[in-house]
């Protein structure tokens, strides 16, 4: 049995929770807050007995095998760092942390460690995904993807109203790229591979993160367009279009109903079963992961693929301004070293 501590108490933990609780083989033993009346009150609506308000005494334990890294995302690198020094392994909830070279230091600390360290990104591992990749080869060579993953946060009125709240907060990587715009880019990745070039553009909100954006993932032969949004809403589907037809998908996060129109004039509906809560799937994942059933290589080089291609996004947001003055200014080139 996997023996988990969470550390956050937001809503996406409680998820995370629900998640465990429908897995064989893990479980949630203690819940972490550096705040002891919030742990609790968190932990009881868990059905959790044990609270710590110590991480690394937690952790220095040996009584918990891995933990959750549920925190805002700014603090995941750092507690990580500390799980992992301590032979803890560690499932961090998307992002895995604002900077590709922050994972990769965790990446490399982990293998020397021997423990695992893993992204959760809930949408690679759903069937509907794996139903998606099935169909890529009867719509032929793919010229055109268009992600996109626009929710509108109800946090948005509490900077309306002049507040900062953590979702919104870029002191703690805040921002619609970092919680949302990463689903398309996930899956956009996971289907395609790296993209050779990004880039993009972002439209910032008073708290200085940014609310909105777009970008243009560039392969050899096809682009990929990346939308995403928390202060704004979106029902238009996901599209793959390829020169023998296009494949429509409802939700980048959960696929559930796919189209496929071959421009040979079959078209097929598909409904995928799906559980209303598709974090079961990567929670699984990761527990197939600690006990050793596969190597979690490939899964981390995603995960630093995307965090490349987010900070391309943002090197190239920034730099917008200079552009519209007249500079320089084109996609970024990636590195995959």
């Amino acid at each position: 049995m996997i023996r988990l501590a969470t550390i956050g108490t937001s809503t996406i933990t409680e998820k995370f929770a629900d998640a465990v609780a429908q897995t064989p083989g893990i479980r949630i033993d203690v819940v972490y807050s550096r705040d002891a009346a919030r742990g609790r009150a968190f932990a009881d609506r868990l059905g959790i007995d044990r609270v710590s308000t110590d991480l690394e005494a937690l952790l220095a334990s040996g009584e918990v095998d891995a933990v959750y890294v549920g925190s805002p995302n700014g603090a995941h690198a750092a507690q990580a760092e500390s799980a992992i020094a301590a032979g803890v392994h560690v499932f961090l909830e998307k992002p895995a942390t604002p900077t590709a070279d922050q994972f990769a230091v965790l990446v490399a600390a982990a293998r020397e460690r021997g423990v695992v360290v893993f992204e959760g990104m809930r949408n690679v591992y759903d069937p509907g995904m794996a139903r998606v990749r099935a169909l890529l080869p009867q719509v032929g060579t793919v010229r055109l993807v268009s992600f996109g993953q626009s929710q509108r946060s109800a946090r948005y009125d509490l900077v309306l109203a002049g507040q900062t709240p953590n979702i919104f907060d870029p002191a703690l990587a805040g921002g619609a790229l970092f919680d949302l715009g990463v689903y398309p880019l996930t899956a956009a990745i996971d289907l395609f591979g790296p993209p050779r070039a990004v880039v993009g553009a972002t439209a910032t909100i008073a708290t200085g993160a940014d609310g909105a954006g777009a970008a243009v993932l560039a392969y050899d032969g096809f682009v990929a367009q990346i939308a995403f949004s928390k202060i704004g809403a979106s029902r238009r589907p996901n599209e793959i279009q390829g020169e023998l037809g296009t494949i429509e998908i409802d939700e980048i996060t959960a696929p559930r109903r796919l189209r496929l129109a071959l421009f040979s004039g079959i078209t097929e509906e598909i409904e995928v079963d799906g559980p209303e809560n598709n974090m079961r799937f990567e929670v699984a994942r990761f527990a197939a992961l600690v006990r050793g059933d596969a190597d979690p290589t490939p899964e981390q080089e995603r995960s630093l693929a995307v965090l490349r291609a987010v900070e391309a996004i943002r090197a190239s947001a920034g730099s917008s301004s200079a552009r519209e003055e007249g500079g320089g200014g084109g996609p970024t080139p990636l590195s995959h070293s």
